[in-house]
């Protein structure tokens, strides 16, 4: 597989207050690394907490700024607010949040119930609206700030095998241009960022086989395989002062396959 390219630097991130859905492994995991190399003061959430601790105690050894973990099921929206609250108190108003975390897990038209409809939900959609509006008084204050709300291509492609899933993820991008108008009147910039299928360690182990190898080759433009920090380096740039007049897109990263 392929290796990401040394990532730019972009040097308005310096000092940046970054928040971060899912910040454990994963895509989550790699923008989180990213902002950290960026000088950015990154705090997250996450269920995960040994690969959270784990992903922290590596980036500090490393000499980057050490990320804030606070454990949190974002499903809990009272829970979530309080968290942000509480580390924002540490680190001050962030200037970037990133809607990262969701969960993929395969299920049948048949099958789903309506629990199973509001659990999926809870997970991948209604989180991303409370985060932002609970980043907006500070962003405010600041004078501006960026939203990036990770979708993904499987409502594109028309995936089957995650109805629920594909319709949330779909919904990101409704949820964006919905915030876009308002909130830039504050200098607010809210994007999307749609991934492909991205080769993060779940996905490897649950769903990449030699049936799936063959068709990311089949639909894919490059050969390459994408890796979580080629999604990083898209919400890099989005976060950054280089993507000052972008607001209300969907940047879709997924080697040409939708």
């Amino acid at each position: 597989m392929n290796k990401v390219a040394t990532m730019a630097t972009h040097h308005s991130l310096r000092g940046k207050r970054v928040f971060v859905t899912g910040g454990g492994s994963g895509i989550g995991a790699a923008i989180v690394e990213a902002f950290a190399a960026q000088g950015a003061q990154v705090a997250f959430v996450d269920i995960a907490t040994a690969a959270s601790e784990a992903l922290c105690a590596r980036l500090a050894a490393a000499g980057l700024p050490a990320p804030l973990f606070a454990h949190c099921d974002i499903t809990d929206i009272g829970a979530l607010q309080r968290v942000m609250a509480a580390l924002a108190a540490q680190v001050g108003d962030f200037d970037v949040l990133v809607n990262n975390a969701a969960n993929d897990q395969r299920h049948n038209v048949a099958d789903v119930t309506v629990d199973d409809w509001d659990e999926r939900i809870a997970v991948n959609q209604r989180p991303m609206f409370f985060t932002c509006q609970s980043v907006l008084p500070g962003m405010q204050k600041k004078g501006g700030g960026a939203i990036i709300n990770l979708s993904s291509i499987s409502w594109h492609i028309k995936g089957a095998g995650y109805p629920v899933y594909a319709t949330a993820k779909a919904a990101v991008v409704g949820l964006t241009r919905g915030l876009a108008r308002e909130l830039g009147a504050h200098g607010i910039r809210v994007n999307t960022v749609t991934p492909g299928w991205v080769m993060t360690e779940r996905q490897l182990e649950l769903w990449v086989d030699a049936e799936a190898e063959i068709e990311i080759n089949k639909n894919q433009c490059l050969p390459d395989r994408l890796m979580p920090g080629h999604i990083a380096a898209m919400v890099l740039f989005l976060a950054s002062d280089d993507g000052a007049m972008c607001t209300a897109q969907e940047f879709v990263v997924d080697a040409g396959w939708s």
